[in-house]
């Protein structure tokens, strides 16, 4: 398989800035929620075009659960929405969809779209999207250390919540904070990381293009010289 040109296969980006960017305009913090979705579908396209393989989005954390009553169910009810309505598309776009992170809590309506999801897409191959869900790198960690007997990191990273997910080339993260916010933790120890100042929803090709290009940019030694 070629090599994109900007050597990124392998691509996480922390979505951050919906709730900025929808009181900033006037609007209720779901409706920023909805446009970053819509520019998460966006910007999957475009990885599709730039030779990306795999695409993960940090979409809902464990910490989130902290957020507003009314907030959180907005968010709840947009994801079985958008499972519901954009799987068949991104299917028949040869889209492989994967949710990682703790199912336990999450409303039982919203897992079986999850599952079904996954299901119809799994021989996939075009590109796959993860989506970290109710996901945190140190509970991916914790449960992982919980079934742990023993042996190498890659015998660890078998029983991580994705373990055929590749270490990702490089993480984005919007809104000008400079931070992972637990996200990836075991995955990015050598990941290239890139802090864009827009919010998400303004998060555009040409941003996502200059980000892939810092990449190119970069010399990778993984600890050696």
């Amino acid at each position: 398989m070629a090599e994109p040109p900007s050597g990124a296969r392998y691509v996480a980006i922390i979505t951050d800035g919906n709730g900025r960017w929808a009181q900033a305009r006037g609007l209720p913090v779901i409706e920023g929620h909805r446009a970053g979705a819509d520019v998460v579908k966006a910007r999957l396209r475009d990885a599709v075009d730039l030779g990306v393989r795999e695409l993960t989005v940090y979409s809902f954390s464990t910490e989130n659960w902290s957020r507003s009553p009314e907030e959180v169910n907005g968010l709840m009810a947009m994801f079985v929405e958008r499972i519901e309505g954009e799987t068949p598309e991104l299917h028949a776009e040869g889209v492989k969809m994967r949710f990682l992170g703790r199912r336990e809590g999450v409303r039982p309506d919203l897992i079986e779209r999850m599952e079904r999801a996954e299901a119809l897409t799994a021989d996939n191959d075009r590109i796959t999207l993860f989506v970290a869900f109710n996901y945190g790198g140190r509970a991916e960690i914790v449960d992982a250390a919980a079934r742990f007997e023993g042996g190498s990191e890659a015998d660890f990273a078998k029983l991580l919540y994705a373990p055929e997910m590749h270490e990702p080339d490089i993480v984005i993260r919007t809104s000008g904070e400079q931070r992972l916010s637990n996200f990836l933790l075991w995955q990015a120890a050598y990941s290239e990381l890139v802090f864009r100042d827009e919010l998400w929803p303004d998060f555009d090709r040409a941003a996502f293009e200059a980000s892939l290009a810092e990449l190119s940019q970069r010399q990778r030694r993984f600890g050696g010289r």
